[in-house]
């Protein structure tokens, strides 16, 4: 079963937004899927509230404040989403349990320069979970992103793709939905980003 954590320790870069689109595309697959959420502001928590039950079913794990467990049986695909600030214990027990971890990341140097320590952390453990940055909210024809990639190569990570800002996933969010609910012409560009986010996903 594989394991995904979504991860920086800078708050507001994205990581609920990514985290429920990645469960949402396992569960149109058909997988049985985990929503874990230690944020306190439970953000992933209260979108599953409101997904309508038409939709490809999301459960909820429920994850304690400092105690990251294996989901239940029968779970063929979990996503953990981490609030900002995550770090000491709590990162250590979800990075035992993690296959891959994703960092999304905004191309600013503010951005940048906030996640830069946790970046050379991840890397400094070694563990079994391979280590990947996403650009969220950025063009991927910008200089911005150029600088992005350039930085993110040059600490030997993988730079997984660029998802654009756009309020699709605002307004599917808002209904409990992600863009792999909605018809694919709406999202028509929003899913061709994340052909190569796939791509690592499913390695």
């Amino acid at each position: 079963m594989p394991v995904f954590v979504i991860a920086n320790p800078k708050g507001g870069v994205g990581k609920s937004t990514f985290a429920i689109n990645l469960a949402g595309y396992f569960a149109t697959r058909g997988h049985k899927v985990m929503l874990g959420d230690v944020d306190v502001q439970q953000s992933s928590r209260s979108w599953l509230a409101v997904r309508p039950p038409n939709l490809a079913p999301i459960a909820a794990w429920e994850v304690s404040g400092d105690n990251v467990a294996r989901p239940p049986r029968g779970t063929t695909h979990m996503v953990l989403d981490t609030p900002a600030g995550f770090d000491g214990t709590r990162l250590d027990e979800a990075l035992k349990i993690a296959d891959k971890v994703i960092v999304p990341l905004q191309p600013s140097m503010f951005d940048i320069m906030a996640t830069q320590a946790f970046l050379q952390q991840l890397i400094a453990r070694k563990g079994k979970a391979e280590v990947g940055v996403l650009g969220m909210r950025v063009n991927s024809r910008t200089r911005a992103a150029d600088q992005l990639a350039h930085y993110v190569r040059h600490l030997g990570l993988p730079v997984l793709g660029f998802l654009r800002d756009t309020q699709n996933y605002v307004q599917l969010a808002s209904q409990g939905a992600t863009v792999w609910d909605a018809a694919p012409s709406r999202v028509e560009k929003d899913l061709e980003q994340w052909e190569t986010v796939l791509e690592w996903v499913r390695k």
